[in-house]
This record gives C-alpha cells, sequence and structure tokens, in this order.
C-alpha cells in the first residue's frame, strides 16, 4: 500500500495526533477540534472526523501489530479479574472488570450482588 496521506496538504503528524487524542480520550469532535488550536493549529471537527473514518482503521492496524510483537516476546498474554464497588443511584453494586496485563479493560460488568461465577460468564 503506498502513502495514504499522499492527497493531503496537512502534515501527517498533525493528522496521527489528531486522530490519536480523539481516540485515546472521551473527548468528543469538537472538543478534539479545540485542542490543536492552541498551537496555531486550526482543525475543524468535520475534519477530525474525516481524518477518524479515513485514517482510523489504518491506525488500528499498526498500533495492533506493534502490540502482538511486543506480547510475542512475554511468555504468556494473561488477564486478571478486579472487583469494585461503586454505588448506583444510592445502591452499592458490584463492578467486575477484566483487566490485561498491560492494564487495559477487556470488559466491565455489574451485577447487583457478589456472585463471581456470574462474572466470570456473563
Amino acid at each position: 500500500m503506498g502513502n495514504p496521506f499522499r492527497y493531503i496538504k496537512t502534515s501527517s503528524e498533525i493528522i496521527r495526533l489528531t486522530v490519536m487524542m480523539y481516540v485515546r480520550f472521551p473527548l468528543s469532535l469538537h472538543q478534539v477540534e479545540d485542542l490543536p488550536y492552541e498551537p496555531g493549529i486550526d482543525v475543524s471537527y468535520e475534519t477530525v472526523g474525516t481524518w477518524w473514518n479515513r485514517f482510523g482503521p489504518i491506525f488500528a492496524v499498526e498500533i495492533r501489530k506493534r502490540r502482538l510483537a511486543s506480547v510475542q516476546g512475554l511468555p504468556q498474554w494473561r488477564w486478571h479479574l478486579d472487583e469494585i464497588f461503586v454505588r448506583i443511584n444510592g445502591e452499592i453494586h458490584d463492578l467486575w472488570r477484566a483487566v490485561d496485563h498491560e492494564g487495559e479493560v477487556l470488559e466491565a460488568f455489574v451485577t447487583e450482588s457478589r456472585d463471581r461465577k456470574t462474572a466470570l460468564n456473563p
């Protein structure tokens, strides 16, 4: 595959930074539009959405390749189950989270009562 940025006048570093900010942090397109404005980069939220649709899958493939390469060096991919108590509408519930060896949450599950068996097999 050739250069995906070949017909784009904006720098590839700016596009990558903007798309990664949108993916990594829980921000809306309007909030991501405001972040690069401080250093003098004016980007509209429509452009950020277009970049996400066009370059997001390409960046995702690159990230997956890097993760697989780093995981292959490890003896085994691991995950563990965390239990946290949270208050929802004044009632205490159990929040079960499956977390991988990098600290990323794979899945979250809320139960009204403490039931490990249900959390492992939702």
